[in-house]
C-alpha cells in the first residue's frame, strides 16, 4: 500500500489525491461555465493550455467541440471533434494503470484488488470511456440529424460561412461513420470497450470494498452519464438491432438508464450539465420524434429551471425552453423563447438555423404559410445540412398558398419542387432519409402537366410529429382540419389519376389524426381503417399503410384496447418493408408496443391485487 501524498497512492482508501486533479476539475467546470454563457471562444483558449497535459482538459475541450458538432451536424465540425476526441482518448490512456478496468475486473484469476488503482488511473479510466462514448456518438450525426442543424461561424475561424467540404471529404468522413456504426452493432472494440468499462466502474461505486475519495462527485457522476446514456440509448432500438447487440453482450434498461442520469443531473460534478442536457434530447427530441408523442414533460421543466435561471442567456437552455413550449402546445411562447434565443448569442451565428427550424414549424402550426415560407427560405440560401429539404418545404408552402396570395421572390412551386432531386446529399452511396422522401414526392412535378400535391407542409409535418403539438390546442387543431377537408373536397370532385388513391389516403391518414385530438375517436378510427381496405390500391406512397396501422393502434391503447392495439403493431412491423421512413416508423412502433404491453401488464397486476383483496 502507498503512502499518504505519494504520486502512487491508493485509490480510494489508500492515501490523498494528488491536488492537480483537483485543481484540473475545477478549471474545467469554469470552462463549462464560460460555454453554457455563450463565451465558446473563451472557454476553449482557457482549456487550450493544458489539453496535452491533463486529460480533463483535454476531454473538455474535445466535449465543447462535440457539442458544436451536434449543433451543426456540419463534417468539418464532426471530424474536428472526432480529432480532438481521439486525442483525449490517447492522453486518458497514459494515465490509465497499464491492466486496464476492464481487463482487470474482467479476469477470472489473479482479479487485482480495488485498492490497487490510484485515483489519477480511476479517473482515467471513466474518462476513457467517455472518449469511446463521444466518438461513437459521432457516428450518428450525419444520419440522425433533425433538420435545422447547421454549421455555424466555426470557434476556430469566426469569419467562416456556411461551407461543406468538397465531394471526397464527405466521402471519407461517410465512410469513416459507416464503418463506426458497424462496429458499434457488431460490438467494435472500442465501443465495447467503453459499455464493459462502464458496467465494471458502475459494479465498483456500488461495491462495499469502494471508499469515496475527495473527487468522488466527478468520477461517480462520468459513470452515471456513461452507464445511463448506453442504457437509454440502447433500450429504444427497435427489436432487430437489439437483438443484434445482446448476442454480441449489450443490453439497455430505460428506467435504470433514467434513473442513473437523473441522478447524475442532481449532483454537483463535470458531468451534471451533460446528463441534463442528454435528459433534455430524450425528453423533447427523442421520445417525441421516435415516439409516441407522449412525452414527461414536467420532468423536462423540472430539469431546465435551475439551468435557466442561472444562464438565464444561455442559448442552449434557451433553445430546450422553447421546445418545452412547443410541445405542450403553447406556440406564441415557443416562438418568443426561439427568437429570444437567437439574440442571445452572435458567435456561433448558424447556430440560430436550430431556431429557424423549429420557428418554421410553428408557424406551419398555426397555418401561417407566408411565415412559414420566410424561415425555409433563409435556411435554403444559409444552410448547408440539406438543401434538397429546404427547397421542398419552400416549394411545399408555396404549394399552400391561396390564389390571390403574392408569391414572394417570384418563386414557383413547381420549378422548386423539380430542382429537389438534384440537390440530394449521395454520400458514399447514402442518402438522408428526409431527402429521400422530399424526393420521392417531387417526382410527380417532371411531367410536362403535373398533379398537385394535395398538402405537402402537412404531410411533412406528420413525419415530425407535428399533429401531436397541434392536438394539445383544439384551434389550432380545427384550423389544419378545416384545410384537411377542402383538400378532401378538392379530391373527391377533381378527375381521378394514377395518384388518386394516394392522395385520398393521405388526407385520410391526417384527418384522422385531427379528429383523434378532437376526441372524435369513431371517426378517427374509421379513416385510419379505410387506409388499410385501399391497401392493394395504393402506388407509391407505401409507407401511409404501416402508419395508419400505427395511429390506429395508438387510439385503440387511449382506449385501453391494448390487445387490439398490439397485433396492429405486430403487422405494421412484420408485412411492410422497404417504404418511406422505414426506420423512424419502426422506432415509434417499438416505443408504442413496449407503452402497450407496459399497461396490459400493470392491468393484469391490478386485477390479481383487487383479487387478492
Amino acid at each position: 500500500m502507498g503512502q499518504k501524498g505519494h504520486k502512487d497512492s491508493l485509490y480510494p482508501c489508500g492515501g490523498t489525491p494528488e491536488s492537480s486533479l483537483h485543481e484540473a476539475l475545477d478549471q474545467c467546470m469554469t470552462a463549462l461555465d464560460l460555454f453554457l454563457t455563450n463565451q465558446f471562444s473563451e472557454a476553449l483558449s482557457y482549456l487550450k493550455p493544458r489539453t496535452k497535459e491533463s486529460m480533463y482538459h483535454s476531454l473538455t475541450y474535445a466535449t465543447i467541440l462535440e457539442m458544436q458538432a451536434m449543433m451543426t451536424f456540419d463534417p468539418q465540425d464532426i471530424l474536428l471533434a472526432g480529432n480532438m476526441m481521439k486525442e483525449a482518448q490517447m492522453l486518458c490512456q497514459r494515465h490509465r494503470r497499464k491492466s486496464s478496468v476492464t481487463d482487470s475486473f474482467s479476469s477470472l484469476v489473479n482479479r487485482p484488488t480495488l485498492g490497487q488503482f490510484t485515483e489519477e488511473e480511476i479517473h482515467a479510466e471513466v474518462c476513457y470511456a467517455e472518449c469511446l462514448l463521444q466518438r461513437a456518438a459521432l457516428t450518428f450525426l450525419q444520419g440522425s440529424s433533425h433538420g435545422g442543424a447547421v454549421r455555424p461561424r466555426a470557434l476556430h475561424d469566426p469569419s467562416h460561412a456556411c461551407s461543406c467540404p468538397p465531394g471526397p471529404g464527405r466521402q471519407h468522413l461517410f465512410l469513416l461513420q459507416d464503418e463506426n456504426m458497424v462496429s458499434f452493432i457488431k460490438g467494435g472494440i472500442k465501443v465495447r470497450n467503453s459499455y464493459q468499462t462502464y458496467k465494471e466502474l458502475d459494479s465498483l461505486v456500488q461495491s462495499s470494498q469502494y471508499c469515496k475519495g475527495e473527487n468522488h462527485p466527478h468520477f461517480e457522476g462520468g459513470v452515471k452519464l456513461g452507464v445511463g446514456a448506453f442504457n437509454l440509448t440502447l433500450s429504444m432500438l427497435p427489436t432487430r438491432i437489439l437483438r443484434l447487440l445482446e448476442f454480441v453482450g449489450f443490453s439497455g434498461n430505460k428506467d435504470y438508464g433514467l434513473l442513473q442520469l437523473e441522478e447524475g443531473a442532481s449532483g454537483h460534478s463535470f458531468r451534471s450539465v451533460l446528463c441534463v442536457m442528454l435528459l433534455l434530447c430524450y425528453h423533447t427530441f427523442l421520445t417525441f420524434v421516435l415516439g409516441t408523442g407522449n412525452v414527461n414533460i414536467e420532468e423536462a421543466e423540472k430539469l431546465l429551471k435551475p439551468y435557466l435561471n442561472r444562464y438565464p442567456k444561455g442559448a442552449i437552455f434557451l433553445f430546450f425552453a422553447g421546445r418545452i413550449e412547443v410541445i405542450k402546445g403553447n406556440i406564441d411562447a415557443a416562438i418568443r423563447r426561439f427568437e429570444e434565443c437567437c439574440e442571445a448569442q452572435q458567435h456561433w451565428k448558424q447556430f440560430h438555423h436550430m431556431c429557424y427550424w423549429e420557428l418554421m414549424w410553428c408557424f406551419t402550426y398555426k397555418g401561417q404559410w407566408k411565415m412559414s415560407y420566410f424561415y425555409a427560405d433563409l435556411l435554403s440560401k444559409e444552410n448547408c445540412w440539406s438543401k434538397a429539404t429546404y427547397i421542398y418545404m419552400k416549394a411545399a408552402y408555396l404549394s399552400m398558398f391561396g390564389k390571390e396570395d403574392h408569391k414572394p421572390f417570384g418563386d414557383d412551386e413547381v420549378e422548386l419542387f423539380r430542382a429537389v432531386p438534384g440537390l440530394k446529399l449521395k454520400i458514399a452511396g447514402k442518402s438522408l432519409p428526409t431527402e429521400k422522401f422530399a424526393i420521392r414526392k417531387s417526382r410527380r412535378y417532371f411531367s410536362s402537366n403535373p398533379i398537385s400535391l394535395p398538402v405537402p407542409a402537412l404531410e411533412m409535418m406528420y413525419i415530425w410529429n407535428g399533429y401531436a403539438v397541434i392536438g394539445k390546442q383544439p384551434k389550432l387543431t380545427d384550423g389544419i382540419l378545416e384545410i384537411i377537408t377542402k383538400a378532401e373536397e378538392m379530391l373527391e370532385k377533381g378527375p381521378e389519376n394514377e395518384y388518386s388513391v394516394d392522395d385520398e389516403c393521405l388526407v385520410k391518414l391526417l384527418k384522422g389524426l385531427c379528429l383523434k385530438y378532437l376526441g372524435r375517436v369513431q371517426e378517427a378510427e374509421e379513416n385510419f381503417r379505410s387506409i388499410s381496405a385501399n391497401e392493394k390500391k395504393i402506388k407509391y406512397d407505401h409507407y401511409l399503410i404501416p402508419n395508419a396501422l400505427l395511429e390506429l393502434a395508438l387510439l385503440l391503447m387511449e382506449q385501453d384496447r391494448n390487445e387490439e392495439a398490439i397485433k396492429l403493431l405486430e403487422s405494421a412491423k412484420q408485412n411492410y418493408k422497404n417504404y418511406s421512413m422505414e426506420s423512424r416508423t419502426h422506432f415509434r412502433i417499438q416505443a408504442a408496443t413496449l407503452q402497450a404491453k407496459s399497461s396490459l401488464e400493470n392491468s393484469s397486476r391490478s386485477m390479481v391485487s383487487s383479487v387478492s383483496l
